[in-house]
């Protein structure tokens, strides 16, 4: 059996866990410069504030339902991410990360699962504060929809459901919309439709010749881990298989100058990472776009992919090939407003083999180099050691909701007052 564990309105339930005035009060974050709406809490939904809206846009429901709005403050939610998740990984011998706020765990052999998983959920709320729903089912995707079901009906499920039999996986899958199957996606979800397949039930009972022509082998083994069959196995997700570094500016920017430097930026922030996980890269994209919410000029995105020569986790050698492409891509009569750098492609770096010709390969004095930089940089409170290309100025996102960080600063715990 496995357990899909879910932390609920998770970014929401971390400024709670620190300010209980928050309780049954609408609660949402917002992006990176308080773009738009990237969490609610279950008080927001209902009065109608809807994923990814623009926060300009939901300010009159913000002031007539008294909404708590705050900035998106990650590194207080990474940090309770890592303690959630450290807590359950104790309950099994096997566990997937899946993202910041839910895990699968291996639970072959445990007795009394829905006890185990109450369990769970209690541990995880008393230790951290954070409330998590807990779905357990023979499959990855089953498990998906158990847990639906307990998040859907907490008073009757107490946060907690159990697909364990043939009749409640009827049940389970003669409720849930074909549209909301996990890893369906739209361009299947309307395919399916146009069948006449709406619930889940219907894609689990349909002729698996129909699906593997119009869905591919994913479309099969989607279908076969509704049915019982398991198809998707656990992934170690320990190394992250592609590190982004994206913002929206606090201003626009027409510059070349001024492009130039946030993207070198974003790039040494992202090759610090990959470092620090020790991979090399192969490949990364570059990406600028303008103001998509700014009705007197037209929105645009430009992007580009970099193969790179050779791997390299070299700062100095990504950010050369970072602004060759941007330099393909740049417009001198574009305002921008947001850029990002992806780098991707990973090997380990204990893995690379070395071509014979030099010219083929990272420069291998960049190594010591880049351990010093990393070093220096992991002693200050911000990067103390820059390319020449970077602004001296420290890069400040616009966030007037910032909540502190309670977990991760020493200067910003809460102060507790004996009364």
């Amino acid at each position: 059996m496995i357990a899909l564990v879910d932390c609920n309105n998770f970014y929401a339930s971390c400024e709670r866990v620190f300010n209980p005035s928050l309780n049954k009060r609408p609660v949402v974050v917002l992006s990176n410069n308080d773009g738009c709406v990237i969490a609610r809490s279950n008080e927001a939904k209902k009065a109608g504030i809807q994923m990814g809206v623009p926060a300009f846009q939901a300010e009159a429901l913000f002031k007539r339902h008294h909404v708590a709005v705050y900035s998106a403050n990650f590194s207080l939610y990474g940090d309770m991410s890592r303690r959630v998740m450290s807590i359950l990984a104790a309950y099994t011998p096997l566990q997937e990360v899946y993202s910041v706020d839910e895990c699968f765990l291996d639970l072959s052999g445990m007795q009394d699962l829905r006890a185990y998983g109450l369990r769970m959920k209690e541990q995880v709320g008393r230790w951290t504060g954070i409330p998590i729903s807990v779905g357990v089912a023979p499959t990855k995707v089953l498990a998906k929809v158990a847990n639906r079901i307990a998040k859907k009906y907490p008073s009757q499920t107490d946060g907690c459901h159990i697909i364990d039999t043939e009749e409640k996986r009827q049940k389970a899958l003669r409720w849930l919309p074909v549209e909301d199957i996990w890893g369906v996606g739209r361009r299947n979800a309307a395919k399916l439709l146009a069948e006449g397949a709406t619930k889940a039930l219907d894609f689990a009972n349909m002729p698996e010749s129909w699906v593997r022509k119009n869905m591919t082998i994913t479309g099969v083994n989607l279908q076969k881990e509704l049915n019982g069959i398991g198809c998707i196995d656990f992934v170690d997700w320990e190394k992250s298989k592609s590190y982004s570094v994206t913002r929206t500016f606090e201003k626009e920017y027409e510059t070349w100058d001024e492009i130039k430097e946030r993207v070198v930026t974003f790039t040494a922030m992202a090759a610090a990472k990959i470092r620090k996980q020790q991979s090399m890269c192969s490949r990364l994209s570059v990406f600028v776009q303008t103001n998509y919410f700014k009705d007197t000029e037209e929105a645009l995105s430009r992007s580009i992919e970099v193969r790179l020569p050779f791997p390299t986790s070299s700062t100095l050698e990504i950010v050369d090939f970072a602004v060759a492409g941007l330099k393909k891509i740049y417009e001198s009569h574009l305002r921008y407003k947001r850029a990002g750098v992806t780098l991707y492609n990973f090997i380990d770096e204990d893995q690379h083999q070395p071509f014979l010709f030099e010219e083929m390969n990272s420069n291998p004095r960049h190594r010591k180099l880049m351990d010093t930089l990393d070093a220096i940089n992991a002693n200050t409170s911000c990067s103390g050691v820059r390319l020449a290309s970077q602004d001296t100025r420290r890069f400040k996102m616009y966030q007037q909701h910032l909540s502190r960080k309670y977990t991760t600063d020493i200067r910003e715990i809460l102060d507790v007052k004996n009364s």
